[in-house]
């Protein structure tokens, strides 16, 4: 069965937040299930999310459906994956990894680097406690209808 490392639907709260317009699109989102705030660059030409949208987010480090481990390569020979499960998938590495006391709880910073698109998600240690530094991993979305 695929490993996944973090499943939750997100609400789109912001587009390009700050004020400053990003080529591809940077969403602003909070998770329902696990009290995550999310900073996300998705390429809105490909795959564009609006204000108050809703999406699934997964996290997993293979796209394996047996949870076999992957070369991060794209599989073109028509097999089943987890990407078949998702609208939009990257692929990245998780570059820093961070604790956060500033709301007071303790909670963790964690960063993923797709190519160039980037990945903030802040949330309880206990919601990302499997994720690692220079981990490889698949960010999956899908909209929630």
């Amino acid at each position: 069965m695929a490993t996944l490392l973090l499943e939750d639907i997100f609400r789109v709260t912001d587009i390009d937040p700050d004020g400053k317009k990003f080529d591809k699109g940077k969403i602003e989102a909070h998770s329902e299930q696990f009290d995550m705030h999310l900073l996300l660059d998705v390429n809105c030409d490909v795959y564009p999310l609006h204000r108050d949208e809703k999406f699934t987010m997964a996290l997993a480090p293979t796209l394996s459906l047996d949870g076999t481990p992957d070369e991060g390569v794209l599989d073109q020979s028509g097999k089943r994956s987890l990407a078949d499960r998702y609208d939009y998938v990257m692929y990245g590495k998780l570059y820093k990894y961070s604790d956060d006391h500033s709301t007071g709880a303790l909670k963790v910073d964690i960063y993923v680097s797709f190519g160039g698109l980037l990945m903030k998600l802040k949330g309880d240690p206990q919601h990302l406690n499997e994720l690692q530094m220079d981990q490889r991993l698949y960010v999956l979305l899908r909209k929630v209808k």
